[in-house]
């Protein structure tokens, strides 16, 4: 008798036993579509984040528009009928004599803020990296002015910089420096406040730029160190470079929220004296809400004008990532 042979079967076993597998189709543009099972997961686990980003971010950011392109009295923000303006709360504030100081308050502040809080805490993060003994309890130690509320920072830098009872000035009378006025002097009251965001910052910067360092391999640092390389060299051509996309997410991030400083600014000098620490953050909320008389669509403006800085740094830092990705 001849055996008749078949063609082996490779089909699954749920084809072989009459089930149908469970693949969808694909489409028109030769795509398999998803089951609407997985569409509705999807939908549902996007909606919670969707609704916060509208209700918390595209809303307020709207009415901010909104507040910036009409002539709001109180009245006209209880009942809603202001008329609309354009532009001319901008052209206000361009010709305010304040705009240009609270530029330049603005621009200083954030700069010198970010250099000196990357530098010390590029510096602190490189020193705590050596693993040596207590390392751990003493980086514990430099997050605490990043724990505390802002509140209780700026109070006790105001009595730390005070002109008749603060240790600063203690200090520099023992060893015999005459006392600064900090907090009243016109030349000193930018300093004074940029010192202390300085400290609350350098803790942030710490922990980011530190968790950076952990990720660069220690066998780089060993050819190195075989190759010749001192100390100097090492973290030059080794880890400064590693450390440039950690360092460039710390900036921008540092940068957006230095922009908006307040709370540390508006507790120590609310601005002043003569507006010699004022910056766009505080101004927005003297024009809003520091008056007897609120200007809601200039302080409108001015709080756009953050967020527009804030958008535009954004956007370079996305363009110089793609660049730097492609290449």
């Amino acid at each position: 008798m001849k055996q008749t042979t078949h063609p082996p079967d490779h089909r699954t076993a749920g084809v072989r036993n009459g089930a149908a597998p469970a693949v969808s189709p694909p489409d028109r543009s030769g795509k398999r579509r998803r089951p609407p099972s997985t569409q509705w997961a999807a939908w549902a686990f996007l909606a919670p984040v969707t609704a916060y980003l509208a209700l918390f971010y595209a809303y307020p950011l709207y009415r901010n528009v909104d507040l910036s392109l009409r002539d709001y009295t109180v009245r006209s923000f209880v009942q809603g009928d202001a008329p609309f303006t354009g532009l001319a709360n901008y052209r206000k504030v361009f010709d305010d004599p304040i705009f240009a100081p609270a530029l330049v308050h603005t621009a200083v502040f954030t700069a010198v803020c970010l250099v000196f809080q990357y530098a010390i805490g590029l510096a602190l993060a490189v020193f705590f990296h050596q693993n040596f003994r207590l390392s751990a309890t003493l980086r514990a130690l430099f997050l605490v002015p990043w724990l505390l509320p802002l509140i209780v920072s700026a109070s006790t830098w105001s009595w730390m910089l005070s002109s008749e009872s603060g240790v600063v000035n203690a200090a520099l009378h023992a060893l015999g420096i005459g006392p600064v006025n900090w907090l009243t002097s016109p030349s000193w009251s930018l300093a004074s406040v940029i010192i202390a965001n300085i400290w609350i910052g350098v803790p942030f910067n710490l922990v980011v730029l530190h968790s950076g360092l952990q990720s660069i391999p220690p066998s780089l640092y060993e050819a190195a160190a075989i190759d010749g390389a001192n100390t100097w060299q090492r973290f030059w051509r080794v880890t400064f470079p590693l450390l440039r996309p950690v360092s460039a997410i710390t900036l921008l991030l540092g940068l957006i929220y230095t922009l908006k400083v307040f709370d540390i600014i508006w507790i120590m000098t609310k601005g002043g004296p003569a507006d010699s620490s004022t910056t766009f953050a505080t101004w927005s909320y003297q024009l809003g809400f520091g008056n007897l008389l609120p200007a809601f669509g200039p302080g409108a403006a001015v709080g756009n004008l953050l967020v527009v800085a804030a958008l535009v740094f954004g956007l370079v830092y996305v363009r110089v990532q793609r660049k730097q990705g492609l290449s």
